[in-house]
């Protein structure tokens, strides 16, 4: 776990001036429809979620207006972490940490994946599915998005493929995937639906 720890703090510095710099064309500016659909069909506000990676967390704030009580948001950049503050200052159902995702300790019902697992070297994925097991209580899950193609340039972002994701993830999770039917217009028909639920 170490060399991925030290590869992720290694971006560190990436991310942060890509924070400051405002060079951040993943950032749409609203929650994907995707998340909020799958939140909407979640009865349990009291649920325990993480959100790695989260940028500026619009999930979040879909999630607060929702009624959702238990909400941990994790990212790198000290820049996106100083803006989560100013947003969700006072805001007590908002746990904000900045820190390295496999680092991270504690135990969540659910870790939602929006545009995080695409940005990671993808010799840390092995470690990411790794991570995602620990951190989830049993019956727990991983659910969001994951990009159905192979980017021309060089990542981040980083694609990938529906067998490439069975073959990670089918030794510690239930696997479901469906190509995604509400992704925002410049990402349709490249994304997948992911619910993966932890053996």
């Amino acid at each position: 776990m170490k060399a991925e720890i030290n590869q992720e703090d290694a971006m560190q510095g990436y991310w942060n001036d890509r924070w400051i710099n405002k060079e951040t064309g993943w950032d749409v500016g609203y929650p994907s429809p995707a998340i909020t659909t799958l939140f909407d069909g979640v009865a349990d506000k009291s649920v325990s979620v993480l959100i790695p990676g989260c940028g500026n967390a619009y999930e979040a704030t879909h999630l607060v207006k929702a009624g959702f009580s238990n909400i941990t948001l994790i990212d790198l950049a000290p820049q996106a972490v100083k803006n989560l503050e100013e947003k969700f200052a006072g805001c007590k159902e908002v746990n904000i940490v900045c820190g390295n995702f496999f680092q991270h300790e504690g135990m969540y019902d659910l870790i939602i994946e929006q545009t995080f697992f695409c940005a990671i070297d993808p010799s840390l994925r092995t470690a990411y599915v790794e991570k995602c097991y620990q951190l989830l209580r049993n019956g727990g899950s991983v659910a969001g998005l994951l990009f159905d193609k192979t980017f021309e340039k060089q990542g981040p972002p980083f694609g990938g493929s529906e067998d490439e994701y069975r073959k990670l993830f089918s030794p510690r999770f239930h696997m479901k995937m469906s190509p995604c039917y509400n992704s925002i217009e410049p990402r349709k028909g490249t994304e997948l639906f992911i619910k993966f639920l932890k053996r």
